[in-house]
């Protein structure tokens, strides 16, 4: 395992220009740079190459055009490029996504993540950047070699990570208000895990006193009970193997007896009431909720979190904080496989990454209008108002960002420093090469789906659903699925062999 170097946030320094032969987009613009610029450069030229990036986030912001007058002449003068950014609702993502990747859509730069990266890649629809990104030296070393692993896929790299809590820490977080109405005599910062028996009391008089589920969840259900699986870039929520077990034995997710413990406590809050009884049809999260499991940092409870619910609320740690594959990818930018210019879309990914004040305009922003710097040192950002609908996690580095002045604090160091401190996975850097077994993994993924709401919101019960779920699993090849995942695991940890664990191991 490399050694976590301490990620960088480097200026870009010196011009990036490169000949026009090494640059790409889907358009041209015919305006020239206003910054100095070496000779033969795109801006030199005075044609300007446009890298058109699709990302999710709240739509189109309703100042682009604004916001386009001021990034796009700082970009043309530092590499010579122009942007054009395409913001897809939440809503219409996936729509918007699947026919992007499968027709070969209009984009130079897609945002991705854990859920589509492996299967959009063995498609062929991403570059392959391993060797480009000699090109961009900054890119490159923003980004831990370990990250980088992560981002493999039979040995090569698809997709720049965007460095943020890219390691996973849950948090139980609770409502402040609620406890203290209805639960005084419970501290939450005490609770270290959701089987405590403190904990379900707690939630059962804030329920009865209030008359609404203490714990509620929608049909996206609670996932988060199996993130101490790396479940090896196949997608199957069902199998995994437990991030610090050296042995790398590839297992079923739901027959493990902790996972078991975990189901049952869901089914008991489910029939108390501490779930909503419409947990595995609701489409929506509800935006109060008096306890909720959340990943995240510590400082979110301030910035994010309480306000979020208009609340104060309480939080206290859920497991160990672990990097694996599945952290690293939460957030990804690719480039088209048929993008005309991909040195030049890699030289915005770079510049994004490490330029300060790119990334203050993609995270906040129309300058002057969405925010300002609060002084001239610039080292903090005033926001004037939350209009931005651009979602800052899927552009790039956390670390690059101004802090902004809402609080006396910079929350993005408290990430960073949970990275740097994670437990990483003995499989980071290994994805499965489905290949052998595709038709059976997509099956197990479809079968894996259908029963995911039930199965984690306690609305049936576990003993009878999950031989159910298991019975049809193995009649679509389950087995076979496991076979080949563990001969390549095996293979995996024979020329890449774990470090002991610093944990208890899964076989404990």
């Amino acid at each position: 395992m490399k050694k976590l170097k301490k990620v960088l946030a480097l200026g870009m320094a010196g011009a990036m220009a490169l000949s026009m032969a090494a640059c790409g987009g889907t358009g041209t613009s015919g305006s020239t740079a206003t910054g100095d610029t070496a000779s033969g450069s795109a801006a030199a030229s005075g044609d300007i190459p446009t890298i058109k990036w699709v990302m999710v986030g709240n739509g189109m912001p309703s100042n682009y055009d604004a916001w386009l007058a001021q990034v796009n002449p700082y970009l043309e003068e530092k590499i010579g490029v122009h942007v054009d950014v395409e913001v897809v609702g939440w809503g219409d993502w996936d729509t918007r996504r699947n026919v992007l990747v499968n027709t070969a859509g209009d984009y130079d730069i897609l945002f991705t993540n854990l859920n589509t990266y492996t299967n959009d890649v063995a498609t062929g629809a991403f570059l392959d950047i391993t060797d480009l990104l000699e090109s961009t030296p900054d890119l490159k070393a923003s980004v831990p070699d370990d990250y980088w692993d992560a981002m493999r896929v039979n040995g090569q790299i698809y997709g720049v990570p965007a460095m943020k809590d890219s390691s996973i820490t849950q948090y139980l977080v609770m409502a402040d208000d609620a406890f203290e109405q209805y639960a005084p005599d419970y501290d939450p910062t005490t609770f270290t895990d959701l089987t405590e028996p403190e904990l379900t009391e707690a939630l059962q008089a804030i329920t009865d006193g209030s008359g609404t589920a203490a714990f509620p969840l929608s049909s996206s259900a609670a996932t988060y009970l199996t993130y101490q699986y790396d479940t090896l870039g196949a997608g199957i929520i069902g199998m995994g193997v437990k991030y610090n077990d050296t042995t790398g034995t590839v297992v079923s997710i739901f027959e493990q007896p902790e996972i078991t413990e975990y189901l049952e406590l869901l089914r008991s809050w489910y029939n108390s009431g501490i779930i909503n009884s419409d947990a595995a049809t609701a489409a929506e999260d509800q935006s109060y909720k008096a306890a909720s499991i959340a990943q995240g940092w510590s400082g979110a409870a301030e910035t994010t979190w309480g306000p979020n619910m208009g609340t104060t609320v309480s939080v206290a740690q859920w497991g160990p904080t672990i990097i694996s594959n599945d952290s690293v990818r939460g957030s990804i930018s690719c480039i088209s496989n048929n993008c005309q210019y991909p040195e030049k879309a890699l030289q915005l990914l770079e510049i994004v990454n490490t330029d300060t004040y790119v990334r203050d305009l993609f995270y906040y922003g129309v300058q002057g209008e969405n925010w300002d710097y609060t002084d001239d040192t610039k080292q903090w950002v005033h926001k004037n108002n939350s209009d931005w609908s651009m979602a800052g996690y899927t552009q790039g580095s956390f670390f690059t960002v101004t802090p902004d002045d809402t609080y006396d604090f910079n929350q993005y160091d408290e990430v960073e420093q949970l990275n740097a401190a994670a437990e990483p996975s003995v499989l980071l850097g290994f994805s499965m090469d489905i290949e052998p077994v595709r038709d059976q993994v997509q099956n197990c993924i479809t079968i894996c789906e259908k029963y995911k709401s039930e199965l984690l919101t306690g609305t049936r019960e576990p003993s009878e659903l999950v031989p159910q779920m298991m019975s049809e699993l193995e009649g679509a090849g389950f087995a076979d699925v496991m076979a080949e995942a563990q001969s390549q695991v095996d293979a995996f940890l024979a020329g890449n062999p774990p470090a002991a664990a610093s944990a208890e191991t899964a076989a404990e």
